[in-house]
C-alpha cells in the first residue's frame, strides 16, 4: 500500500526542494525566508498526513522497509521534533537573534535537519541489520556537522569534535557487535537472527555481540557510562541543534533498541532485563546528581536528559506492548517539555549567556513566560496532573508489571531528587533578585505560538486519557 510510504517520500521531496531552491537562487537566497517557511509548512502537512493514515495496516517495500502502526507513531515524534527545531531556529539566522552570533546557510541547515529525519524514518521501518545501520548513520552523521555549525564559536567547534570522536567509537562498536550477530545467524535479517537467538539463547558469542550493540547504542542514548560527551555537546552546539539532539537523536536511539530487544533478540529478553535495569538505575542517578551543580542551562539540560534516558530504559524490562506504548507516549511528553525549555533558552540567549542567572526577574518582568517555565519543569519532574506525571507513571508501570518493585521505588526516589534541581530554576525565576541592568525579554509571534502549543500539550495530554489510550490501541 503506497499510501503508507507517502510521508517518507514527501520528506525527501521537501529536502530536495530546499536544496534545489538554494542552488537555484544562489547568493540571492542568503537573506530569503522562503526555505524556512517551506520547511515548517511542509512538516506540518506531513504530520497531518501521518495522523490520517490507517494505523491498523502494514506494508513491506523492497523486502527490507516495513511500515506499521508503531513505526508511524515514531515518525510522528520525529516530524514534530523537526518542526519545532525549524521554528526554534528562526531567530538564530537573523542579526541580534542570539548572543553567540548569527548562523549562516539557513537552507543547508534545514536540509540537514530533514535528511536526519528521513534517516530516523528508515530506522523505525527497517527489517534487517543493514537497513537499520544505514538509517542510524544517516540520522547521526549530519548531527556532527550541525553541532559545529557556528564555526566561529570555540564551544561549537569543540562540541562537534567531541561528538565525531565519540560517534565514531560508537559506530565501531556497533559494527563489531553486528559481526557476532551475523556470525551466529548467517544472515542480516531480523527473522534469521531471531531464529538463531531462539535456537540457542545462551550462545556466548551471541551474548557478546548483544553487549557490543548495547554499548554502541548507549553512546547515542547517553546511558551511563557512555554519557560523557553529552554536557559538552549540548553546551557547545547551537540551541536548535541541542534541542534536536535531545529529542530526535534520543528517540531514534530508543527506537533502535526497542526494535532489536523486542524483535530479533526477543528470546534473550530475560538475559537483557537485569542489564537494562542496572543501566537504568546508574543512568538516572548520574544524571540527577550531575544536574545539581550546573549553572549553565544547557549543561543542566544535558544531565536532565541523561536522567530521562534512565527512566525510559527502565520500561524496557516490561513486555513488548507495555514498553512500546509507555515509551512512545513519554517521547511525545518529553518532546513537548524539552522544546518549551529550549524556546525559553533561546529567548534568554538573545541578550546574554544561557545561565541560571538569566532566569532572574522573569516572574515579575515576564509572568506568563515564567509560568510556562514552571509548568515545563514540573512536567519533567512528573508532578500531576501534567503530562509528565502520566508519562512517568506508564514507564514505572511497565517495570512494575514484571515485579520490579524495588526498581520502581528507586526510580521514584530519583525523581524526587530531580524535583529539587527543577525547583532551583523556579526559584531563580520567581525569588532571586535580577541585575539592575537586566534587559526586557521579548517574544516574536512564532515563539509565542510555539510555547502556547507546547504548554497546551503538557497540560492536556496528561489530563485527557484519549492520547495514551490511542497509542495503546495502535501498538501491537
Amino acid at each position: 500500500m503506497i499510501l503508507l510510504l507517502l510521508p517518507d517520500l514527501l520528506i525527501l521531496l521537501l529536502a530536495a526542494f530546499i536544496l534545489a531552491f538554494d542552488l537555484y537562487k544562489g547568493k540571492d537566497a542568503s537573506g530569503s525566508t522562503v526555505t524556512f517557511h517551506a520547511s515548517w509548512v511542509g512538516l506540518m502537512v506531513i504530520f497531518f498526513i501521518l495522523l490520517n493514515l490507517p494505523y491498523d495496516e502494514q506494508a513491506l517495500y523492497l523486502g527490507s522497509y516495513q511500515v506499521t502502526g508503531t513505526s508511524l507513531l515514531f515518525k510522528q515524534v520525529f516530524v514534530l521534533s523537526a518542526l519545532f527545531t525549524v521554528l526554534l531556529s528562526g531567530p538564530y539566522f537573523t542579526p541580534g537573534g542570539n548572543y553567540r552570533g548569527v548562523l549562516r546557510y539557513r537552507s543547508e541547515f534545514l536540509f540537514i535537519i530533514l535528511l536526519c529525519t528521513f534517516g530516523m524514518f528508515t530506522v523505525v521501518s527497517s527489517t534487517d541489520l543493514l537497513t537499520l545501520f544505514i538509517g542510524m548513520e544517516l540520522a547521526t552523521i549530519p548531527l556532527y556537522i550541525l553541532s559545529g555549525y557556528q564555526k566561529e564559536d570555540r564551544l561549537s567547534v569543540e562540541a562537534s569534535t567531541k561528538y565525531i570522536i565519540m560517534g565514531s567509537l560508537s559506530t565501531g562498536l556497533l559494527l563489531f557487535g553486528y559481526s557476532f550477530l551475523y556470525g551466529c545467524a548467517g544472515s542480516l535479517t531480523f527473522e534469521a537472527i531471531g531464529a538463531a537467538c531462539a535456537a540457542n539463547p545462551d550462545e556466548p558469542l551471541l551474548k557478546l555481540g548483544v553487549l557490543f550493540v548495547l554499548a554502541a547504542i548507549g553512546f547515542k542514548l547517553t546511558l551511563f557510562p557512555f554519557h560523557m560527551w553529552a554536557p559538552d555537546v549540548y553546551d557547545g552546539a547551537p540551541s536548535p541543534v541541542t534541542a534536536f539532539i535531545s529529542v530526535s537523536s534520543k528517540a531514534v536511539a530508543i527506537a533502535f533498541l526497542l526494535i532489536l530487544v523486542y524483535g530479533p533478540l526477543a528470546a534473550m529478553h530475560s538475559y537483557l532485563q537485569p542489564i537494562l535495569l542496572v543501566l537504568a538505575a546508574a543512568t538516572m542517578t548520574v544524571g540527577n546528581l550531575g544536574a545539581l551543580k550546573q549553572k549553565r542551562l544547557r549543561r543542566f539540560m544535558a544531565y536532565s536528559s541523561i536522567a530521562q534516558a534512565g527512566y525510559i530504559i527502565m520500561a524496557m524490562a516490561g513486555d513488548a506492548k507495555s514498553a512500546y506504548s509507555s515509551i512512545i507516549f513519554y517521547l511525545f511528553v518529553y518532546a513537548a517539555a524539552n522544546y518549551a525549555i529550549f524556546f525559553i533558552l533561546s529567548i534568554i540567549g538573545r541578550n546574554g549567556e544561557e545561565r541560571l542567572s538569566g532566569l532572574r526577574g522573569m516572574g515579575k518582568g515576564n509572568p506568563v513566560l515564567a509560568a510556562v517555565l514552571m509548568l515545563t519543569l514540573f512536567s519533567l519532574g512528573g508532578i500531576p496532573p501534567l503530562a509528565g506525571f502520566m508519562g512517568k507513571f506508564l514507564l514505572f508501570a511497565a517495570a512494575a508489571e514484571q515485579g520490579y518493585y524495588a526498581m520502581v521505588v528507586f526510580a521514584a526516589l530519583n525523581s524526587t531528587i530531580s524535583l529539587y534541581y527543577y525547583l532551583l530554576l523556579v526559584k531563580e525565576a520567581y525569588i532571586a533578585q535580577p541585575a539592575s541592568n537586566r534587559q526586557t525579554l521579548t517574544l516574536d509571534p512564532i515563539q509565542k505560538t510555539s510555547l502556547a502549543l507546547l504548554t497546551f500539550a503538557m497540560v492536556f495530554v496528561g489530563i485527557l486519557p484519549v492520547f495514551s489510550s490511542s497509542i495503546l490501541a495502535i501498538v501491537q
